[in-house]
C-alpha cells in the first residue's frame, strides 16, 4: 500500500509542479511537460514491479510510436485557440482529433506487423 501511495504522491507532484511553475513562466512549465517524466516514473515502476527489463523496452517502445500522433494535440490546440475558438470546445476537439491519431496509428502499425 505505501508503494502506491509514493507513486501516486510523486506523480501528482510533477502535475501540481508543472501548474504551479506555469503561473510564472510558461516557457519552464512547457520544459518541464516536456520531460518525458510520465514515461521515466513508468519505467521504474514497472522495473520495480516486475524486474522484467523486457516488459520496460517494450513499454518504451510503444511509447515511442504513440508520441507520435499525440503531438497533434499540440498543434491544433493553440491553433483553435488561436482562432477564437473556447477553451473547453478546442480541448475537446483536439483531444478527439488525437484519440482517432491513435487508433489511425495502431492501425497503420498492425499493417506493418507491430504490436504495441
Amino acid at each position: 500500500m505505501g508503494q502506491y501511495a509514493l507513486k501516486i504522491g510523486l506523480s501528482a507532484l510533477i502535475l501540481v509542479a508543472v501548474a504551479e511553475v506555469a503561473k510564472r513562466s510558461t516557457f519552464w512549465a512547457a520544459a518541464l511537460a516536456s520531460l518525458p517524466l510520465t514515461s521515466l516514473l513508468a519505467f521504474v515502476w514497472l522495473y520495480l514491479d516486475t524486474g522484467d527489463v523486457q516488459k520496460v523496452a517494450t513499454l518504451a517502445g510503444g511509447i515511442f510510436w504513440l508520441v507520435l500522433p499525440s503531438l497533434l494535440l499540440f498543434v491544433l490546440l493553440p491553433l483553435l485557440l488561436r482562432s477564437g475558438w473556447g477553451f473547453w470546445v478546442s480541448l475537446a476537439v483536439s483531444s478527439a482529433a488525437t484519440a482517432l491519431a491513435y487508433l489511425g496509428m495502431v492501425k497503420l502499425l498492425a499493417a506493418f506487423g507491430i504490436r504495441l
